[in-house]
């Protein structure tokens, strides 16, 4: 067995989430300043403090042996849990969701750290079950670890970090060798739902002229509760004749008719958990002209400031979007919109490049371990690590809904910061102690 040394230290990883973080605390400052020069606030000064402690977790963390991890997972869980209990119950309210506690004068956001709580958790579960039960069981029995933190953030409400849990169980999933018809079957569902949910609004402020007949399945309950009976009682045939007859095209007429009825089931209870503006968000991704000095405002900045940055940008500090105010969250959910408008297409290229460099490096570092637990530990953190970045970079430029995720690295908040670098650090570790095996 080979001796760790300080010389195989992960530098890419280091340096590359340094760069952003500069970047970060670059446009934060701008953002701060208004047009006529002045400084707003002094965000920019605490992400300075935030960026530097994250590096420091970062290296602390490359040094640590992630395989001891696996005899705190399930307390690292259910202290999460309990986490997420106590912001509901006690939690400061921000922005119409219950998702702050206040410590010693700072706010945390413990949904933030339980991100990485349920990769942990699901890690070394997908490792330990992997021949002790059958697929559908792993299936199942996942689902549910990652099913009750998501539902209590939902609860907050924050649909955005919500959905972050979504792709770090499919990445996992996937790696651990979960059957890919149930991971088909989930996604399916769950697009279905949030179809499901959007149609009623969708007929009311886009389509004016003439209602789309679909809309009315899913605003009249007794309608929808007869295309539930329908769905079910189609599920049952299906199963019956797969049963007795063992014909294929039974068992996914059966498998069509169950994510149906799971999906309409679901949008009958979706009404108690999507708030108004955040299907007004929705509905808006299709058209902000619906609303475009209400909820449609973010998103038109936002694309007329990234479209006015042009090839080279206006130059730091020189954008006219951020500086007059017109872009709201401009420091945490558009930031990207102000490197684009003030750096431009290269400025872009950069950001992209760097995020391109730590999600590369991160899954050669990951196929190179021969650990199962590290694996699925890091794809889990890659997969957080994807979706934050398509998301947020997909709303400042029109083509993702609205939903509050921020860049990470490159975002104001300390939170989203130290989980990203212990995330970060972990997959360093990984490659510190690669060795081992």
């Amino acid at each position: 067995m080979k001796t760790r040394s300080i010389f195989r230290f992960e530098f890419i990883l280091l340096f590359a989430s340094a760069f952003l973080c500069v970047i970060g605390i670059l446009f934060i400052y701008s953002s701060a300043v208004s047009s006529d020069g002045v400084l707003q606030n002094n965000e920019y000064i605490k992400q300075i403090i935030w960026a530097s402690i994250g590096i420091g977790v970062l290296i602390s963390l490359s040094f640590f042996d992630y395989e001891r991890i696996k005899a705190f997972n399930l307390y690292i869980y259910l202290g999460g849990i309990v986490l997420l209990v106590i912001v509901l119950l006690f939690g400061n309210l921000v922005n119409g969701a219950r998702s702050w506690i206040n410590l010693f004068g700072y706010g945390f956001q413990p949904s933030e750290f339980m991100k990485l709580a349920i990769v942990f958790r699901l890690a070394f579960f997908f490792e330990e079950s992997a021949n002790k039960y059958s697929d559908f069981v792993r299936f199942i029995l996942s689902l549910i670890q990652t099913a009750i933190p998501m539902f209590l953030v939902l609860v907050q409400p924050d649909m955005g970090t919500a959905m972050v849990y979504i792709p770090i169980y499919l990445f996992m999933a996937f790696i651990a060798g979960i059957k890919k018809r149930y991971l088909l079957f989930l996604m399916s569902a769950g697009m279905l739902i949030i179809i499901g949910s959007i149609i009623p609004a969708w007929d009311t402020y886009i389509i004016t002229e003439k209602s789309v007949a679909i809309a009315r399945v899913f605003r009249d309950k007794n309608l929808l509760m007869i295309v539930i009976g329908a769905c079910a009682f189609m599920f049952l045939l299906s199963g019956a004749g797969y049963l007795f007859l063992k014909k294929k095209y039974y068992y996914w007429v059966g498998f069509i008719c169950l994510i149906l009825l799971i999906s309409f089931s679901a949008t009958l209870g979706a009404a108690n958990f999507i708030k108004d503006y955040q299907l007004k968000r929705l509905i808006i991704f299709l058209d902000p002209q619906v609303d475009p000095r209400g909820a449609g405002w973010n998103v038109i900045q936002s694309i007329t400031a990234v479209g006015s940055g042009g090839p080279g940008g206006k130059g730091f500090l020189m954008g006219t979007q951020s500086h007059l105010r017109y872009l709201p969250q401009q420091s945490t959910d558009f930031i990207f919109s102000i490197i684009a408008e003030e750096w431009g297409f290269y400025g872009c290229m950069i950001v992209f490049l760097l995020f391109l460099i730590i999600i590369i490096r991160s899954l050669y570092i990951l196929f190179s371990s021969k650990d199962p637990f590290a694996l699925y530990m890091g794809c889990g953190i890659v997969g957080m690590l994807f979706f934050h970045f398509i998301v947020n970079i997909g709303m400042a430029i029109g083509i993702m809904p609205i939903t509050g995720i921020p860049l990470l690295l490159v975002s104001y908040g300390g939170s989203s910061m130290l989980t990203t670098m212990a995330g970060l650090g972990l997959i360093s570790s990984i490659y510190l102690h690669k060795y081992k095996y």
